[in-house]
């Protein structure tokens, strides 16, 4: 009787593994507005898992976007990265690999190894990577959110709620549209290998869902946070504590189907506010002034006389000049993101890309390029600045917008300092820069036209 007691006992504490579940928790909302349209223990500090691993890529974008580092640098892998346990890419200690590739791994498989590296390439190390992930967190209002590590294994004071993480899915998908698709691959070429998707089966199994992130540990039980969009709404879904991954994905399609049940048919779109660049000490002041984050400093003195704007104006290209790498990177970034492949032989190509790669239909409005995509430093029409060159009509906003990031990287000495736009009329969309004075609008073009890209002039309407 003795032996059978030890071994039920022995038994009994394994079972954690698959029988019992961790504390649940559960929020839903309109993505559209963020208003709460369910929530149990939402506000309960738990285990995220893997769900750790949106704020990982949220910084990893974040950082592309403020040219800490490019979707092409070669990262080399650190021993600690190569021996995180699974789920790995399965990396190699003192190889390398291009940081685009880290991010697939990490979005798609939610490989450990992936995410590790991408916080000691972005950081310098992981405990420095955390603290900005924390950083971070609390600007976006992730009041009760702690994070200890890039990957979301069980580490003590590595804590979140379901609350919190609605709110990181949300931002995701307003503030880096661009890279929004990567949720809803069911594979990716992650450099070395492709790997699949760990929310495949609901991405087949539930209508109108693109994303976004799976996580397990025993601690957490079987978390998820879940989008989907039907017609024009857009419902967020988060699970903590599921049983196992069947049962947790049939909560998260019974909890979306009562979030699309509650959504009201038509809402506007409130999207939250990007948090304040927490990025790594010494470079915010840089980035402030290229992307035009507001700084910390008194309303500056009104200059009489209308060449004041331009004065300033000036005064912001030529600090942008000196800092020329870090925009063609952030262009660059831009583009990549986007997965335009130049043609050979012409610098006007229309965007090729594959359905899968795609961003988010283009009439949803998370969809759309964010205006802070725009890096290109913007000038006053003033004192003379009214004139403007045209680069194509295209049929989609979104084909006109890429077109003028590409064509900004590849003329920046004259495009420098405009205002890329997109007019709309019943013909289609017209790519446009502004605010040149006549000469500069002369000169872009014949460079254009050099190149063999279509250009003409626009003048003072």
């Amino acid at each position: 009787m003795g032996l059978f007691l030890i071994a039920f006992l022995w038994l009994l504490s394994f079972a954690p593994l698959q029988g019992w579940a961790a504390p649940y928790a559960a929020m839903v909302i309109d993505a559209r507005t963020g208003e709460v349209l369910h929530s149990r223990n939402a506000d309960t500090r738990l285990h995220p898992a893997s769900l750790t691993k949106m704020m990982t890529l949220y910084i990893a974008f974040e950082a592309v976007r403020n040219g800490e580092i490019t979707l092409d640098t070669p990262v080399r892998i650190t021993k600690k990265a190569a021996a995180e346990p699974p789920s790995k890419l399965g990396l190699r200690s003192g190889q390398t690999i291009a940081f685009r590739y880290l991010i697939r791994a990490a979005a798609v498989k939610s490989a450990n190894d992936a995410a590790t590296a991408i916080g000691i390439a972005i950081s310098g190390s992981e405990a420095a990577f955390a603290r900005r992930m924390t950083r971070t967190a609390k600007a976006m209002g992730m009041s009760r959110t702690t994070f200890k590590n890039a990957h979301g294994l069980t580490e003590s004071g590595h804590l979140s709620t379901a609350r919190d993480m609605t709110t990181l899915g949300r931002h995701l998908l307003y503030d880096y549209p661009q890279y929004y698709n990567l949720f809803s691959r069911q594979s990716t070429h992650a450099g070395i290998k492709t790997v699949p998707n760990t929310n495949r089966r609901l991405l087949a199994a539930y209508k109108g869902a693109d994303g976004i992130k799976t996580g397990y540990t025993r601690a957490a039980g079987f978390n998820l946070v879940a989008s989907a969009k039907r017609k024009d709404e857009r419902i967020i879904a988060t699970v903590f504590g599921g049983k196992s991954g069947a049962s947790r994905n049939a909560k998260v399609a019974e909890l979306l189907d009562m979030g699309f049940r509650r959504a009201p048919s038509r809402a506007p779109i409130r999207k939250p506010a990007r948090p304040a660049y927490a990025g790594n000490a010494g470079l915010g002041a840089t980035v402030a002034a290229l992307t035009g984050a507001p700084k910390s400093s008194l309303r500056p003195v009104l200059r009489p006389g209308p060449g004041a704007a331009v004065q300033v104006a000036g005064t912001v290209v030529e600090t942008a000049a000196k800092n020329r790498t870090r925009i063609q990177d952030g262009i660059a970034a831009a583009i990549a993101a986007a997965d335009i492949e130049p043609s050979a032989g012409t610098d006007t190509p229309r965007p090729s890309a594959r359905p899968e790669d795609l961003v988010l239909a283009s009439t949803d409005p998370a969809a759309q390029p964010e205006p802070e995509q725009e890096i290109v430093t913007r000038l006053s029409t003033s004192g003379g600045r009214l004139w403007g060159v045209n680069v194509g009509r295209y049929t989609t906003r979104y084909e006109a917008e890429k077109i003028l990031l590409k064509t900004a990287l590849s003329e920046m000495t004259t495009l420098e300092g405009t205002l890329r736009k997109v007019n709309q009329s019943s013909r289609g969309f017209d790519a446009t820069f502004q605010g040149m004075t006549r000469e500069q609008a002369d000169l872009a073009c014949r460079r254009l036209q050099a190149r063999n890209v279509t250009c003409f002039m626009i003048g003072p309407s």
